[in-house]
């Protein structure tokens, strides 16, 4: 859009806090008119002397490297002003004047979401609840929204990527700062799977007060905020704050009595300001009047099946180093192995699931041979062969390699 370089001359001015620049837009009308404004129209607003300052350096250079760097750096940007400006977002009291963005287009008004935070210390039962609820949500087609700390976050979103859901995280620095590093790995799968948004331009560090801020975008994306994990204070409370200022659903897990990590949970259930969920069932019973097409969640997985999926190791699969053994002209036998026909049983399998039988089928693979024969990526594919491997339905080789122990048909 035409005005686009005025938006980010409006939300970089020094002096105002993420979501102020709307208040000059609602005077002004749009970003080119506060541009173009001249000293004594701003007086008019009785703007502290700093920003009317800011207002005042007319120059376009921070702009346009901005633009510079998003178009060398593959992100997009939306501002509050764009048809595709999530009306959910736009609604909170100080809603991002721009976003960046990266992945999937962010796509949340007509879509179940739902947010996941807890504390970054989470402790083993924290990261199990986490994992778990993540898992269930995606399961179920619910979008999950949340941070990429350590801790909660991490668990939360690695349990939906690998129960194959759709994600979104909002980051407190630029879209191309990972934040924390040993996260590349989940930076990279939730690009890949989800989308990633800031309202930070490129190269912004994740400096520890913009959390705070960000929270308000988590909780305006989401329905409901779930919290998994939390003792008090904790960052995680101020979204449960945020949520319930926006009108969102509530909900939290609770923790054993006594244990620090688990107060902060434990004292918003106290209060009746959550209500206390134990899996993913329990929170799609409360917008169920919303989503009355969406027929009945699936039943909580067992505590064996979720645990085998979420033992996945997320690390980077590793290259074999070793030469893959020859393939044996006896391994297809085909009379052996059962067919199954796909128009027959369509939900059989998962989109990943089926990929995966198809490029093993008539020969055995690696994992890192299986991603790149698929077009998957590595975690979906540990997490899909876990599965299948789990069902009878994939047979494990010399050498790591995977072999299918079925026939798929149309």
């Amino acid at each position: 859009m035409a005005n686009l370089k005025y938006f980010l001359w409006l939300t970089t001015r020094r002096g105002f806090q993420p979501g102020e620049p709307n208040a000059l837009l609602d005077y002004f009308g749009t970003p080119e008119a506060v541009y173009f404004a001249e000293s004594g129209e701003y007086d008019l607003l009785n703007l502290p002397v700093n920003k009317k300052r800011a207002l005042m350096d007319k120059s376009l250079a921070g702009a346009e490297k901005i633009l510079e760097d998003c178009d060398r750096l593959g992100i997009h940007i939306m501002t509050i002003q764009d048809a595709d400006y999530p009306e959910r977002l736009g609604q909170i009291y100080d809603p991002p004047c721009v976003l960046y963005w990266k992945g999937k287009a962010l796509a949340v008004d007509d879509h179940l979401t739902v947010g996941l935070v807890g504390t970054r210390k989470c402790t083993p039962y924290g990261e199990e609840v986490a994992g778990k609820l993540g898992l269930e949500l995606a399961r179920n087609g619910i979008t999950l929204v949340s941070g990429m700390a350590e801790g909660i976050d991490t668990a939360g979103l690695r349990g939906a990527l690998q129960g194959q859901g759709t994600v979104i995280s909002v980051l407190g620095g630029g879209i191309d700062v990972i934040y924390p590093k040993k996260n590349r790995w989940l930076y990279e799968d939730v690009k890949a799977s989800g989308t990633l948004i800031s309202e930070y331009p490129p190269g912004t560090s994740a400096d520890g007060f913009h959390f705070p801020i960000r929270n308000r975008i988590l909780s305006g994306l989401s329905l409901g905020v779930v919290v998994a994990e939390a003792g008090e204070p904790s960052g995680a409370l101020i979204s449960a704050r945020l949520a319930l200022e926006q009108n969102r659903e509530v909900f939290a897990c609770p923790g054993p009595v006594g244990a620090p990590a688990s107060l902060g949970c434990n004292r918003l259930i106290q209060r009746g300001e959550a209500k206390l969920v134990l899996n993913a069932v329990d929170i799609m019973e409360e917008f169920k009047a919303l989503f009355p097409n969406r027929g009945e969640p699936l039943p909580p997985m067992g505590e064996e099946a979720a645990r085998q999926r979420l033992e996945v190791d997320p690390s980077p699969a590793r290259k074999e180093t070793k030469k893959a053994p020859k393939e044996e002209k006896t391994v297809d036998k085909v009379p052996q192995r059962a067919y199954i026909s796909l128009s027959d049983a369509p939900e059989a399998f998962t989109d990943d699931e089926r990929d995966i039988l198809l490029a093993i089928e008539k020969r055995a693979l690696t994992a890192d041979d299986i991603s790149e024969a698929a077009q998957i990526p590595a975690r979906r594919v540990l997490s899909a062969l876990t599965m299948l491997q789990l069902r009878g339905q994939v047979e494990e080789k010399p050498g790591k390699r995977f072999y299918a122990a079925v026939v798929l048909r149309p």
